[in-house]
């Protein structure tokens, strides 16, 4: 089958690597009907030593059931299904608590263990408690939003979530990305009254007034912590999403969370410190986040996507076959394209 790689920084090619198939009893096998490249995936492709074997690229798939292992219960040849990011069995105490990101017996997509989903084929681990049937075709028209719930619209709620949204209260959103373009649709849905975008991209910044948004800051540093606290009566905002992960976006998002507001993080982190620790301390300011359990979200947002309350696939902006991967990544890298969905 045909898969996506990458073998160093800026070095992706999409090879013929050997097909995906049962190997553990409780796996699925599925078509990939539709995958997309996410902001995380752009860490690597500026900064992967250079590789011999290569990584398996892609964790955001929706398909069709191809083949399923003997103990796999749930799910039947043929269903329409979304794949989140990680995969997790339903079934161990932190799933049973909506954590499934830290399940007992779970892990991620997009390694040499279980490959990557920018491919023809996935391996699903643990299909019983990973994959969500959905009661669409495969080519509904709302597919695009559908494929959000694998990653970029449950980790956007799950900022939201982190971050205390409440109805009436302010929230601002570090970060124009797919991500926080999906944190200011989980903002509005979950009632607030003010939410600020922070970017400079106009064509983000156009997107996340249609979802919401009703302030924007452009600035960066100082100025951009200025500016939020001026809009929001000198204190700060009471909910930050951070959805960027780099060391300038996350001491705005402390510089900006007003005293007792908390940070929902969620960009994967580029630095292992958290800075800025003194104020937030002195503030109350509480920090939280990780990677989002999407998997224990989708059945919470799914209505809303089949009702059409929200439309998260909005965000994506290009959509190319398989062997265009490669430049799909230049094309997020160089910002002209703001997610960029895979249709093998």
């Amino acid at each position: 089958m045909r898969a996506t790689v990458m073998y160093g920084a800026g070095d992706v090619r999409v090879e013929t690597v050997a097909d995906a198939g049962i190997v553990e009893p409780t796996d699925a096998v599925i078509t990939v009907t539709h995958a997309c490249i996410c902001g995380s995936d752009l860490w690597p492709y500026k900064s992967m030593e250079q590789s011999e074997t290569g990584r398996p690229m892609g964790h955001e798939a929706v398909g069709v059931v191809e083949a399923l292992g003997a103990d796999v219960g749930t799910l039947t040849v043929g269903d329409v299904v979304v794949m989140p990011f990680a995969y997790s069995d339903g079934a161990c105490v932190f799933c049973h608590e909506g954590l499934h990101t830290s399940c007992l017996h779970g892990g991620f997509f997009g390694n040499a263990d279980v490959g990557g989903a920018q491919a023809e084929a996935q391996r699903v681990p643990q299909a019983d408690g990973t994959l969500f049937a959905l009661p669409v075709g495969k080519d509904d028209a709302l597919m695009p939003s559908l494929l959000t719930l694998s990653d970029v619209m449950g980790t956007g709620h799950h900022a939201a979530v982190v971050a205390g949204v409440r109805p009436g209260q302010s929230v601002a959103v570090v970060g124009d990305g797919a991500v926080g373009l999906c944190g200011v649709i989980a903002a509005k849905r979950l009632g607030a009254e003010q939410i600020i975008i922070m970017g400079r991209h106009a064509d983000r910044i156009a997107l996340a007034k249609e979802f919401g948004a009703t302030d924007v800051v452009s600035e960066r540093g100082s100025e951009a912590v200025e500016r939020v606290k001026e809009l929001t009566g000198g204190f700060g905002a009471h909910s930050v999403l951070e959805c960027v992960g780099h060391g300038e976006a996350i001491v705005t998002a402390l510089g900006i969370a007003r005293p007792g507001g908390s940070v929902g993080r969620v960009g994967l982190p580029q630095h292992d410190e958290i800075p800025t620790t003194m104020q937030t301390f002195f503030d109350n300011v509480t920090v939280g986040g990780g990677p989002a359990p999407a998997r224990a979200y989708i059945e919470e947002l799914l209505p809303d996507v089949l009702e059409g309350r929200i439309q998260p696939g909005r965000v994506f902006d290009r959509v190319i076959g398989l062997d265009e991967v490669p430049d799909g990544y230049r094309a997020m890298n160089d910002r002209e394209a703001i997610k960029v969905m895979v249709t093998p």
